[in-house]
């Protein structure tokens, strides 16, 4: 819990004062409780969230201006680089990381749930070929609430626990068989043989008639890191609708849905999309430097820089830099949009007016030059950052439902019509 500072802060509202408790948490500024604000008759007002806390967790801790993000403690760019996805996953749904025993134990619970329901297969058949894949994932996730609802009770722990394995297995099944039906392929089931994103790759890849498809190892390691790095992310929107929807009691695997179709957005999950619709727009290498131009007077937008939380850099780039050059490297690519994406990547990181805005290349901007190299369509790499932060989006769901909570009902400022009578 929260450690009171025994600090107050004092509000003086029509002459009367109130005081408001101040706490601390173990990382970041102190919190004042306004809660009693109510009892005076007032509410307060903060478009966008942009200094509320809404809850109280323990899973992610963030400081944009440091550059810190932190899963139960452990910085990005260990769990990156030191442990397996699917070790983050046990250290987000559990609190510590898995001994070797434990390890074993949780990866095999995650291959034995890979498979869905054949019925669910069937859902796709309802969908156009040329719907938009996060259009589907929304649709056939939130399905599985009508396969796991009957029996299902939020109050058991088991229950819930058994709903964390089941997500953080079948969502790449999912996944995959999304993109397999937006290009027309018979769908390909999952291997218990594989590591947990080397049978996703399988999926995405491979074809019925070749079981003898062979992943390649440094692809494996690429996608596994940025399943990682896109983890978990604190209370941003895709989580926080998780949580406001939970709150009510609903279904957890509806709740994912609406998680999914929050992630959606340009501004949220969109970004690494964004991006490679922008390289696009800016056509050839010649006009980087009239682009980054035109960003300078505010005529374009650069997408995959800079970031709304890191006001220094972002934690999770570093690593996915590292591992974008290692990729491109192994694959011999020559792909005209990467040599624009290098470019655009050399000045932000050389000129003073990127320097001094700190507007830094983002997880984003990288993420989504792998994906291409890896071959992943543009309109699949929201599917891809769904994928990896279901763990997140479910620790979250656990965290609220594993002790008390509040349904959540935010406030609003009303600036419409006062009472009137209808008058005939």
């Amino acid at each position: 819990m929260s450690a009171a500072t025994g600090k107050k802060a004092v509000l003086e509202l029509d002459g009367k004062k109130i005081e408001l408790p101040i706490y601390s948490g173990t990382l970041g500024p102190d919190v004042i409780d306004v809660k009693d604000v109510l009892a005076s008759g007032h509410f307060t007002f903060d478009p966008g969230f942009m200094a509320t806390a809404s809850c109280e967790s323990k899973i992610t801790f963030i400081d944009g201006d440091k550059g810190v993000l932190l899963h139960r403690g452990y910085p990005i760019a260990q769990l990156a680089t030191q442990a397996s996805y699917l070790e983050t996953c046990y250290l987000l749904l559990s609190g510590e990381l898995p001994t070797a025993e434990q390890k074993s134990d949780f990866e095999n619970k995650v291959r034995n749930h890979t498979m869905v329901h054949d019925q669910v297969s069937r859902f796709f058949n309802g969908f156009r070929r040329d719907a938009h894949p996060m259009a589907v994932m929304c649709g056939v996730v939130g399905a599985l609430s009508a396969f796991y609802h009957n029996g299902f009770d939020v109050e058991n722990v088991d229950h819930r626990e058994i709903t964390a394995v089941r997500l953080v297995a079948k969502i790449p099944t999912l996944a995959a068989w999304t993109y397999k039906y937006t290009i027309g392929q018979p769908f390909v089931y999952p291997r218990n043989d594989l590591s947990y994103a080397e049978n996703f790759l399988y999926m995405m890849f491979a074809t019925p008639a070749d079981r003898d498809y062979k992943v390649n190892p440094i692809l494996a390691k690429a996608m596994d890191r940025i399943f990682t790095l896109h983890a978990d992310h604190e209370q941003n929107a895709s989580t926080s609708t998780v949580r406001l929807a939970g709150s009510t009691g609903a279904n957890p695997y509806a709740c994912i849905a609406a998680g999914i179709a929050a992630l959606w957005g340009p501004a949220h999950g969109g970004a690494n999309e964004a991006v490679l619709k922008m390289l696009d727009e800016i056509g050839t290498v010649e006009n980087v430097a009239p682009f980054m131009e035109k960003v300078k007077t505010k005529e374009v937008k650069l997408m995959g820089f800079g970031h709304r939380v890191y006001k220094n850099f972002d934690p999770r780039a570093k690593v996915m830099k590292e591992t974008c050059d290692e990729v491109l490297s192994a694959l011999g690519i020559n792909d005209p949009q990467l040599a624009l994406a290098m470019e655009l990547e050399r000045i932000a990181l050389s000129d003073p007016y990127f320097i001094e805005r700190k507007l830094y290349p983002n997880v984003d901007f990288y993420s989504g030059i792998i994906l291409k190299a890896i071959g992943i369509p543009t309109e699949m790499f929201t599917v891809i950052f769904a994928l990896a932060r279901t763990v997140g989006w479910i620790s979250h769901w656990l965290e609220m439902h594993s002790g008390p909570y509040k349904i959540g009902r935010p406030r609003q400022l009303y600036t419409g019509e006062t009472q009137r009578d209808i008058k005939r």
